[in-house]
């Protein structure tokens, strides 16, 4: 399986040169192409799709992992917007960041250019395959796919109508490539493959970032893990509050920029955690609080120091009761992951003292974490939402997909010194 593997990398690598070359006009029909063929094979996704969840239910997966592996009309409909969307976006590739001319008449210009092959390595969620695509080959990339098992079924027919799209457009089908190997020994060997590999970015849970990061031998990017919070602080509005907690909780719980930590002052505990509590016990949210937290409310489950880390993608949610915002800040930015973070206040020094202090990739004012995502941002889709400071931070779209090159143009300049 590692020989077929790296058969696949270089491959991969020689669509890279080719792609890196390819004119915007092309690269959009392919979108349109790709959008319009999964909007017209609608039922066969389905009918795949259904496949890998049958074998997950009988797996007894969480609710939460199903969640994110369901391909439905509605989410179907959504990847193909999505292509469109990047299709409309200016393309990164070419674009003149700076330029400047030296004394010695030499002039130097900073371009953007792809970086080349992407290995994704994501799981249970089929969207990413065409999240991936769709950004990675507008921004000129290649890529090499590792989903995992639960979804094989819907990432091979992603796979084959997308490299029928490119087929259409004379573009390389070399430029997707999928690793259908399920052995967790085959990450480490896709990841030494650094002849081939440029980056490598992980999607999915704290366990396949830390087996990606420790294993790989090519850069990484992570991106993913989200124990995201929304403080609630003493000057807020309480309806806003409520509103945006239900939002930031329940509306997909399963996603990484879902609140997992709901922290609130303690002048307006007493008032604020009944009144929130109520309205998520009534959507099936478990409470878990700390001692102050259930002095208020008793039937709360106690929270443990592990709760303050924990990243539940679920109906879960840990609440703690502090005495001021630096408290606030300093809890966040001990168990955060630099995801998403949100203060809800009225209150502007408050909310600017936050947004300084908090070190996350998003940080709010009176809004839900739920808005971290490519396509709210105004970027069309991401391939991840990077919670490093390296290359790339929050939601990665295309100009994320890119580096630079130095252009250089001379007359005939030589160096003497």
């Amino acid at each position: 399986m590692a020989e077929d593997m790296k058969v696949q990398a270089q491959k991969a690598k020689k669509a890279a040169q080719l792609l890196a070359t390819v004119s915007t006009q092309k690269k959009n029909d392919f979108l349109g192409d790709l959008a319009q063929r999964l909007e017209g094979e609608q039922s066969r996704i389905e009918q795949e799709n259904q496949k890998d969840i049958k074998i997950a239910v009988e797996n007894n997966m969480k609710s939460g992992f199903i969640d994110r592996l369901i391909l439905n009309k509605k989410r179907i409909q959504g990847m193909a917007d999505g292509l469109r969307q990047v299709a409309a976006l200016a393309d990164p590739v070419g674009e003149v960041i700076s330029g400047w001319k030296r004394p010695n008449g030499l002039m130097v210009t900073k371009v953007r250019v792809p970086l080349g092959v992407l290995a994704i390595i994501y799981e249970a969620r089929p969207n990413v395959t065409i999240d991936s695509i769709g950004l990675g080959i507008k921004s000129g990339n290649s890529l090499v796919l590792r989903g995992s098992s639960s979804a094989l079924n819907s990432n091979r027919l992603l796979i084959l109508l997308a490299r029928e799209s490119l087929r259409q457009y004379s573009l390389p089908e070399d430029s997707v490539q999928l690793i259908e190997s399920t052995s967790h020994d085959d990450i480490a060997q896709l990841l030494a493959l650094r002849e081939y590999i440029d980056v490598a970015i992980p999607r999915g849970g704290a366990g396949l970032i830390h087996n990606v990061v420790t294993h790989s031998q090519v850069p990484v990017i992570e991106t993913g893990v989200g124990n995201c919070h929304v403080y609630v602080d003493k000057e807020a509005d309480l309806g806003m509050a409520e509103r945006i907690v239900m939002n930031a909780k329940i509306q997909r719980p399963s996603v990484c920029n879902a609140v997992e930590t709901l922290l609130i002052h303690q002048d307006i505990a007493k008032i604020f955690l009944p009144q929130v509590s109520m309205s998520l016990k009534k959507a099936g949210v478990e409470i878990r609080g700390c001692e102050q937290a259930r002095q208020i409310l008793p039937d709360l489950i106690p929270a443990t120091e592990d709760d303050w880390k924990t990243e539940y993608l679920d109906l879960i949610l840990a609440v703690k009761v502090v005495k001021t915002l630096n408290e606030a800040i300093e809890h966040i930015n001990t168990y955060g992951t630099r995801h998403s973070e949100s203060i809800i206040t009225e209150n502007y020094s408050n909310a600017k003292n936050f947004m300084e202090k908090v070190d996350s990739a998003a940080v709010y004012v009176n809004a839900s974490t739920r808005f971290t995502d490519g396509e709210q941002f105004g970027l069309g889709a991401e391939i991840g939402i990077s919670t490093q400071k390296i290359h790339a931070r929050g939601p990665m779209g295309l100009q994320e997909l890119t580096t630079i090159k130095y252009v250089v143009y001379g007359t005939g300049q030589i160096r003497n010194a």
